[in-house]
């Protein structure tokens, strides 16, 4: 058969339903035959990088490769920041790009191009996949495919890239059979979790810190029953803002360089900690690590070298979670653990003193203030996804995540312009269910031109630009450290009215002011004639509006901005 027809019923009979695309010449082999041959749905976007943020957010909630494709040249490039998204937030996915014919690839000649569009994406993707193949052997092609969804969702999730030149896609090949290889998954050695079970009944102010490796491997379910059993309080990374319900009894808060101050406090002072699929890196510690290192850490996590990283002395259990969890309930689920009462006490009185709706002193509209009547109000959306700025903060903050709702932003890459387009793959693996998308004024002009797609798909996604009319955490950043010197992000920078641009799309759309005006504009998002389509809704926010609380840079976890002051220059 022919080779784009295999590779089109290969992924569909991989359970893809869309494969998200911008069309170009060297993939339209693959168009054809996916069109011709398959039920998969075709999403074209109006430019690759939001096809890979798509396929980021679709994978990310369908926990299996979503499919994105796009040409050779400048269609392959624009992928690249999709990708990384892809593999530092541990999202299973497969790229395909096209590429020219064998026989124009420059090879090992001293040019730097031979063929139209012809670039090396492979050697380019290679640092930020799990494998970047390109095809040159058409019997291979079956083979590869299988490798690539094994890889892409085993272990630690991530990317795959798979580069086929043209004249591979039109050859004949035959029909291989292909049998998955299952790999063996490390155990958790019933001695170390022995010591944890004992460290847990001693401990007086446990902490569980989740990270997205939980859901990345599938273990929302175990981390329920973990938690039904242990009984311990929950911390949560920015990836893993919606493991807990927000009135869940064990639900902490979000922790961080913008973490709930709450949150933060009850992390510097707790006398065990147990990380589930976390990273631990600067964002979620700050510079001085001194105050973690004074209690014992259980750190789960399928890749050896995250563990006794940056934070040392921790008591490391190389596994897949999914093993780290069936091992304990194996052995001790009939072990009884006791509720910390006073600990738990002592940090919702945290929460009611240092409450995250009056961190802020501003002028306008507060914007967590307005974050929590947005999921108040938002009972219907499936899920909530962020940007990447202050307002992304603002909103791991403050959201009142519901059981069962997600929560999705760039983490790792900190990729603005992600929400947008990440909101229509997030729509579409959710079967066309209402999300609510948070964006910056800086990052919706980024991939603004995704509201056609939305449009042109009928997806119900609910947009909120908080619209500060300046890069805000920058300028926060211009604030601290460079005399208020706000060059590029308040300076030589503006923005449009996104009201009348939403409306030029045909998406329907109205601009808020005031504080008085927030409830009615959140319940107008979800009334009789806007629930089932796109509409946007423009926050207008005082441009001197910092993110607050924020760490003391240089300071421990506990010591946050404005109270302290910071020590050091940090990244934003």
């Amino acid at each position: 058969m022919k080779a784009s027809d295999y590779i089109a019923t290969f992924l569909e009979s991989k359970g893809v339903s869309h494969v998200f695309e911008l069309s170009g010449g060297m993939i339209t082999h693959i168009i054809d035959s996916i069109s011709q041959k398959t039920k998969i749905k075709l999403v074209t976007v109006h430019h690759e990088q939001s096809a890979a943020f798509a396929v980021d957010a679709f994978g990310r909630i369908a926990g299996i490769p979503s499919v994105a494709m796009a040409t050779s040249g400048p269609g392959a490039t624009n992928l690249l920041t999709g990708i990384g998204s892809c593999y530092f937030d541990s999202v299973p996915s497969i790229f395909i790009t096209g590429q020219v014919n064998r026989y124009e690839l420059k090879g090992d000649r001293s040019i730097r191009q031979l063929g139209f569009q012809e670039t090396d994406i492979v050697a380019m993707a290679k640092p930020i996949t799990k494998a970047a193949i390109q095809v040159d052997n058409p019997e291979l092609l079956p083979k590869i495919l299988e490798d690539a969804f094994i890889l892409a969702n085993e272990g630690r999730p991530g990317p795959v890239l798979i580069d086929i030149p043209m004249d591979v896609q039109r050859t004949q090949i035959e029909e291989n059979s292909i049998l998955e290889e299952k790999k063996s998954n490390v155990n958790v050695p019933n001695s170390e979790i022995e010591s944890l079970v004992s460290d847990i009944q001693k401990a007086k102010k446990p902490l569980i810190l989740v990270g997205r490796g939980v859901r990345a491997g599938h273990c929302q379910e175990e981390l329920e029953k973990f938690l039904e059993f242990t009984q311990i309080p929950v911390i949560t990374t920015l990836l893993a803002v919606d493991s807990l319900a927000y009135d869940h009894p064990l639900h902490v808060g979000f922790i961080g360089s913008y973490g709930n101050r709450w949150a933060n406090i009850a992390f510097g002072e707790c006398d065990l900690l147990i990380v589930l699929g976390s990273r631990l890196d600067i964002r979620q510690t700050g510079a001085d690590t001194k105050f973690i290192e004074n209690r014992k850490i259980y750190h789960v996590d399928c890749e050896e070298g995250e563990i006794n990283n940056r934070i040392k002395g921790c008591v490391p259990l190389v596994a897949e979670l999914s093993t780290f969890f069936e091992t304990f309930f194996n052995s001790y689920s009939n072990t009884k653990f006791t509720f910390p009462k006073d600990w738990v006490e002592y940090i919702t009185e945290l929460k009611v003193k240092w409450p995250d709706t009056e961190e802020l002193k501003t002028e306008g509209i507060n914007p967590n203030k307005f974050v929590a009547q947005l999921s108040k109000d938002g009972a219907l959306s499936k899920a909530y996804l962020a940007d990447v700025g202050a307002h992304q903060m603002w909103a791991a903050q403050s959201l009142r995540l519901q059981q069962g709702q997600l929560f999705l932003t760039s983490g790792g890459m900190g990729a603005m312009g992600y929400a947008l387009p990440a909101a229509i793959g997030a729509s579409i693996a959710l079967q066309d269910k209402p999300v609510v998308t948070i964006i910056g004024d800086g990052c919706m002009q980024i991939n603004i031109q995704e509201l056609q797609t939305i449009v042109r798909n009928k997806l119900p996604i609910k947009i909120v630009v908080l619209n500060n009319r300046v890069l805000g955490m920058i300028r926060q950043f211009q604030d601290s450290y460079f005399d208020s010197r706000y060059e590029t992000t308040y300076w030589g920078y503006d923005t449009p009215d996104f009201e009348k641009v939403a409306v030029a799309y045909g998406v329907v759309a109205k601009t808020i002011h005031t504080e008085n005006e927030i409830e009615d504009a959140t319940k107008w998002m979800w009334n009789e004639e806007n629930k089932d389509r796109p509409v946007l809704l423009q926050v207008m926010i005082d441009p001197h509006t910092n993110t607050y609380p924020k760490i003391a840079f240089g300071k421990p976890i506990t010591e946050m901005e404005p109270f302290f002051k910071p020590i050091g220059m940090e990244s934003t």
